[in-house]
């Protein structure tokens, strides 16, 4: 553990200092957003926070080869993440700088999902009757709309200070979580890969957080929410899609069905609100990838949240699909049960002033009608 904390400390404090450095660059190089319709930012802010991500991500990686643990987990599959992790990083620097259109970046996209099949990183069973070993081309064609989903989901959920950052670092630390207690006590070496991604992308968020919270200096653009998005689904897939179910299950594991559904759990909030998205623009004729206000957060604000509290409460709704199954994979389900419950509470008790004062202000208007 010690060489993991180690890897999220380097990640961070490299990131806290190399960001004011990227920010400055992006405003010379005017990789910055001015104030929008739909944007709830009031004065412009540098991009290329993804940039700031990457070199801290590279630099951690560089260290961390030389310990002794983990030394262990680079290999083809590690070298393959962070090549994809490079390629959609420039992608999204190109695009915070020049604005590139969706088919574009659909393309890229999809060229650095293909860079991690080259790389073994891949879908290879499903939990259907047992276990189903996927055909190469079947599991080739879910990997790549796998890592599709999830980067536009980070993507689409990445419309407030600081609301992206904390959701991967909450979703990071799960899959760590759960990619640790396989990869050290379980004797699950194939894990060791993504314990160690989602460590740096711990990491990477805390030190970019600060950053990035309300009132945001720097966001971090397609750059860092394309890197993010990618480095999560990649973990997904090490850790989920290439390890054995029933072995997982033999060594004391709940269900077969864990390693499948903790991916979905995990990314629950953000992948609602871009299927909500999708549906919503496609019922009113528009572009499923029409800029809109009607995002959860967007909800959240028109309630009378402050941006700090909007941003609490949908980490509580992250927390609270995530951590419940993650316990659930190696204690007790009434150990999972009070872990959910214990969250609902916080996230209840967070919302309840806005959903009062919500309420007063029906209640005012239909007197005053």
């Amino acid at each position: 553990m010690r060489e993991y904390l180690l890897a999220i400390t380097l990640a961070a404090t490299l990131c806290f200092l190399i960001t004011p450095i990227v920010r400055g660059i992006a405003m010379k190089a005017g990789a910055y957003v001015s104030v929008r319709a739909r944007d709830v930012h009031t004065v412009i802010t540098p991009r290329w926070g993804g940039i700031s991500m990457w070199v801290s991500l590279s630099l951690t990686l560089l260290t961390v080869s030389h310990l002794p643990l983990m030394s262990k987990s680079f290999g083809r599959e590690l070298t393959g993440i962070f090549l994809a992790g490079t390629f959609i990083m420039v992608l999204g620097a190109l695009d915070d700088l020049y604005d590139l259109d969706s088919i574009t970046k659909f393309a890229g996209q999809a060229l650095a999902a293909g860079i991690l099949l080259l790389h073994g990183v891949q879908i290879l069973w499903l939990p259907i009757n047992g276990i189903l070993t996927l055909p190469t081309n079947i599991g080739q064609l879910i990997t790549v709309l796998f890592v599709l989903v999830v980067i536009n989901a980070v993507n689409f959920v990445d419309g407030l200070d600081g609301l992206a950052t904390g959701i991967v670092a909450i979703s990071a630390a799960a899959f760590f979580a759960f990619s640790y207690l396989l990869a050290v006590i379980n004797g699950f070496n194939r894990a060791g890969a993504p314990s160690l991604i989602t460590a740096i992308v711990i990491g990477i968020c805390i030190g970019f957080l600060p950053h990035n919270y309300h009132p945001a200096r720097i966001f971090m653009g397609d750059s860092g929410a394309m890197l993010l998005g990618l480095l999560l689904s990649a973990a997904a897939i090490t850790l989920t899609g290439e390890i054995d179910a029933n072995s997982i299950t033999q060594q004391g594991s709940s269900s077969t069905l864990l390693p499948l559904l903790l991916p979905f759990a995990v990314l629950a909030i953000p992948l609602l609100d871009l299927g909500m998205a999708i549906v919503r623009r496609l019922r009113a004729g528009r572009s499923p990838f029409a800029a809109d206000r009607e995002h959860l957060h967007h909800r959240l604000i028109a309630l009378g949240n402050s941006h700090r509290r909007t941003s609490l409460i949908v980490y509580s709704w992250t927390a609270l699909f995530a951590v419940p199954i993650v316990v659930a994979a190696f204690e007790p389900l009434w150990i999972a049960v009070l872990s959910a419950l214990a969250i609902a509470i916080v996230s209840y008790l967070l919302i309840r002033d806005s959903l009062k004062s919500s309420s007063t202000a029906r209640q005012l208007t239909t007197t005053g009608a």
